[in-house]
């Protein structure tokens, strides 16, 4: 295989990632949204928890899918299911242990996958962190009403 193979296999790749990636925060940023305006005064502490720890466990399915994909190219191309899985989690995560190795003809797309893993991380930390900051704020502002409500009461009394 030649150097313009493995760039055509990693723009593919890559572009397959990147529209997986935005289509599912495009729906769990909508999910989020409906959550947190619909039930913002609701929300306390141990919801806010418990809806971190929903929109946590969506993003790490939709990180899972992202190693099925390459996961899914390499088994196509030559290892079985358990390496091409294992070579692909090691590979988008960064940790890279070295004990399964691609063909040296396909050895551009480990770090293609790693530098495309960090990122598509990246992006999903950052929502996470909107959302986290959305909640907080969303507490504090309902925090603030009922100080307020509870000073108006006591005023009038």
């Amino acid at each position: 295989m030649s150097f313009a193979s493995q760039v055509g296999a990693a723009a593919i790749l890559v572009t397959a990632t990147l529209w997986l990636q935005c289509a599912g925060m495009a729906v769990l940023i909508r999910w989020a949204r409906a959550c947190i305006t619909r039930r913002i005064q609701e929300l306390g502490s141990w919801r806010s928890a418990a809806l971190m720890i929903r929109f946590t466990v969506a993003m790490i399915i939709l990180h899972f899918l992202q190693i099925l994909l390459w996961a899914g190219f390499y088994r196509w191309k030559w290892l079985p299911w358990e390496s091409s899985f294992y070579f692909s989690a090691t590979s988008y995560s960064t940790v890279g242990y070295g004990d399964v190795v691609l063909p040296q003809v396909w050895r551009l797309l480990g770090p293609v996958e790693g530098i495309t893993g960090m990122l598509m991380c990246g992006m999903s930390v950052s929502a996470l962190f909107a959302i986290a900051i959305r909640l907080v704020g969303g507490e504090a502002t309902s925090s603030a009403r009922t100080t307020e409500f509870g000073r108006n009461l006591h005023t009038t009394s």
